[in-house]
């Protein structure tokens, strides 16, 4: 018997889901687990071995790979082999190239068995493209949040000038426009709303307003499991 439920946020970039999961989570006292953070991990390793970008040679770096999600003081930190690279995944080089990475079967293989693993025990929010889908499908509350192009741009703006990384608009918007498209068209696990997941516009919502929503549809499943 889980301890608590399994919640997958599921949506496109910039959408909201990273930070609403984490929050939500805090709030709820429940583990947060960043796929995305697991995707850019596997990009990051990649780019360190300047291979070129084709499935065989990505495939062949994964057995080298080691993930590990820790929390302390400073929130949920990222490392791989042993390092810290939660600053280094968010960098402009590995987000250009995470969403190929992406595509890669094996890549998706890889790291959807380990998630399963992390979250089998209930009481997670896990956000990603593709967690109602094919990570857990079964999960008791689903959400798929969605976002304006312009407002997820302006997000993205923010968020690199806070990191000191200077880009114009147009090329975050061009960035943006391309994951959607490789991310929603790609062959293994696509980025789509699954059947029963409840979608949230966060366009004009702010990161509390969202977090609220969500929470009270989580309590209610809450309820709903232990009654």
């Amino acid at each position: 018997m889980k301890k608590g439920i399994i919640i997958a946020i599921d949506g496109p970039a910039g959408s909201g889901k990273s930070t609403t999961a984490k929050l939500l989570a805090q709030k709820l006292r429940y583990k947060y687990i960043d796929t995305g953070a697991m995707y850019r991990a596997v990009t990051l390793f990649w780019l360190r071995k300047n291979l070129p970008l084709e499935e065989k040679a990505v495939c062949q770096i994964l057995p080298e790979i080691s993930i590990d999600l820790q929390y302390n003081n400073n929130g949920l930190r990222i490392f791989l082999n042993g390092e810290d690279v939660s600053e280094a995944i968010r960098l402009p080089e590995v987000t250009n190239f995470v969403s190929p990475i992406s595509t890669f079967k094996c890549v998706r293989e890889f790291l959807v068995e380990q998630q399963r693993t992390i979250g089998a025990n209930g009481a997670v929010v896990m956000d990603g493209r593709d967690i109602g889908t094919v990570v857990f499908p079964k999960a008791e509350l689903k959400i798929y949040l969605v976002a304006s192009v312009e407002e997820r741009v302006r997000r993205r703006l923010l968020e690199l000038k806070q990191k000191g990384v200077a880009i114009s608009p147009e090329e975050v918007r061009m960035q943006i426009i391309e994951r959607d498209r490789i991310d929603s068209t790609r062959q293994h696990s696509p980025l789509q709303k699954a059947l029963d997941a409840i979608e949230i516009d966060t366009t004009n919502l702010t990161i509390e307003e969202q977090v609220e929503k969500i929470y009270h549809l989580a309590i209610e499943k809450i309820n709903n499991q232990k009654s």
